[in-house]
């Protein structure tokens, strides 16, 4: 047994056996290591995979269930009571707390997601959560706060992303799955103040659109060299660090048995595969197969805007960024995933077929065409790319196709504008539009939804992207196998 007791007898260390810790462990895709020197101790490490964004959040309860608050968005948390300088007080018919001197909006948690708990709600008294969007702040009455943690973020599914109040969700230690609390959403419902929190969104995505302002999670790694490297993260399956003693060579390469699998490893240029202790490698993913790109170093994860200024002189790299400060190389994983497998882009089940659909990808970024090609052509669709609004539409023009995919953040005529442009155009107003930017907040997607897309996604949700496809494809493939039918 292992125990942790100042004193221990002959039945200490008898709770949860550490074989069980580490099967639990080892499900997750962790590892868990114990170092001993004697005369000292010993000191255990756990090491948890992170796949999605991790974000403190503060935990609060209402009408008995739990939900997250970023943490970014809470400025304070206010114990409202009757008699005190912090109360609540109403202006006709709303609700709002006297908090120095300023007058804040209220509104009550549970009952904006209208549940009910049968608990009567105290009028003056309540904890209140002060969430500042933008240059809008206002309270959030809850029944009760726990603690702030630190979450993995998992996204919404894709036919959940119309609903304002909710930005994801999120699995607690203790197994609870809870839904995170999208501000910009409550703000949005709270009726008057709520609209001039969708106006100053609105502003701010014009702000964006017309600066080309767009942050982007970006894993910062080491390999070949001490200068940094990076790599969008949402194109990461996993982080792992595997022992050095399981990587195997068979076949002039080396690789792993990886979740039952055999896993190819590629290594960067000037990376040696270590022969002992741990291996950092990043894991991508898809239909099925895995790779493994060797590093020597995981950094950081960083939110930052990703602004190529130097092309790529050599082979895997698609250029140089400045990020947190400093020149970093961003790596071109199209590049290394063939180096796994040959045919990683040429499938036989994944060719195109005669009848496979066609997308038009219009992004004035080299570096998200570069990147998106690639995996929607793995997934079976023609693709052909344009770097401006107008060669996008001499495209439409010149043929026909299935679904169009445009960013928003675009110089001269953006996405809005594009899609407006579309739906203008009789002989194009059918083609289903999805919107592709780092800006998805509500007030983005309710102005998408006016210039007449169909869906809008997060440029790096790739699962999220395939599903929206495959959403829009399903009727134009069904109405195409009716006119053949027919004919």
């Amino acid at each position: 047994g292992f125990s942790t007791a100042a004193a221990i007898t002959s039945v200490s260390g008898r709770g949860v056996g550490m074989d069980v810790v580490r099967t639990n462990i080892d499900q997750i895709g962790g590892t868990i290591d114990i170092k001993s020197v004697a005369g000292e101790g010993s000191s255990v490490t756990i090491k948890i995979p992170l796949t999605l964004a991790i974000v403190s959040a503060l935990i609060v309860e209402a009408a008995g269930d739990r939900f997250a608050i970023p943490q970014l968005s809470v400025v304070e948390l206010v114990r409202a009571r009757a008699n005190s300088e912090h109360r609540i007080e109403r202006i006709k018919d709303t609700a709002v707390l006297r908090l120095r001197n300023k007058l804040l909006p209220l509104i009550h948690l549970k009952k904006l997601l209208k549940i009910d708990d049968g608990a009567a709600s105290d009028p003056e008294n309540g904890f209140i959560v002060v969430t500042q969007v933008g240059s809008q702040t206002f309270g959030i009455v809850v029944d009760g706060v726990f603690h702030t943690e630190e979450i993995v973020v998992k996204p919404m599914s894709t036919k959940l992303r119309h609903i304002d109040m909710f930005s994801g969700n999120t699995i607690l230690g203790d197994g609870a799955v809870i839904m995170i609390i999208d501000p910009n959403g409550i703000a949005k419902a709270l009726g008057a103040a709520g609209s001039s929190a969708h106006d100053m969104g609105d502003e701010a995505a014009g702000h964006h659109i017309g600066s080309g302002e767009q942050t982007t999670s970006l894993l910062v790694f080491r390999a070949g060299s001490s200068q940094p490297k990076a790599v969008p993260l949402g194109l990461v399956t996993r982080l792992e660090e595997l022992p050095a003693d399981k990587i195997e060579f068979s076949n002039g390469r080396y690789m792993v048995q990886y979740r039952e699998q055999l896993m190819p490893l590629v290594a960067m240029e000037g990376v040696t595969i270590a022969s002992q202790g741990a291996q950092p490698i990043l894991v991508f993913a898809d239909d099925g197969r895995s790779m493994g790109l060797v590093v020597d170093e995981i950094i950081d994860i960083v939110e930052e805007r990703l602004n190529i200024e130097v092309g790529g002189s050599s082979s895997g790299i698609l250029g140089s960024a400045v990020i947190k400060g400093q020149a970093t190389e961003v790596i071109d994983v199209g590049h290394f995933l063939p180096m796994a497998f040959a045919d990683w882009f040429t499938r036989k089940e994944m060719k195109p077929s005669m009848h496979s659909q066609s997308v038009l990808l219009v992004d004035d970024s080299a570096f998200f065409r570069n990147m998106l090609a690639p995996v929607l052509k793995a997934a079976g669709y023609r693709i052909r790319t344009a770097p401006t609004a107008q060669e996008g539409l001499a495209a439409l023009r010149a043929q026909n196709f299935d679904v169009i995919l445009t960013d928003i953040e675009m110089p001269d005529m953006n996405g809005f504008e594009f899609a407006e442009v579309i739906r203008s155009d009789n002989n194009l107003a059918a083609t289903p539009i999805i919107g592709l930017s780092a800006l998805v907040s509500p007030a983005a997607i309710e102005r998408g939804r006016q210039a007449g897309f169909h869906d809008y996604v997060a440029k790096f949700d790739r699962p999220g992207l395939i599903a929206a496809l495959k959403e829009q494809t399903a009727g134009a493939a069904g109405a195409s196998e009716l006119s053949r039918a027919a004919a």
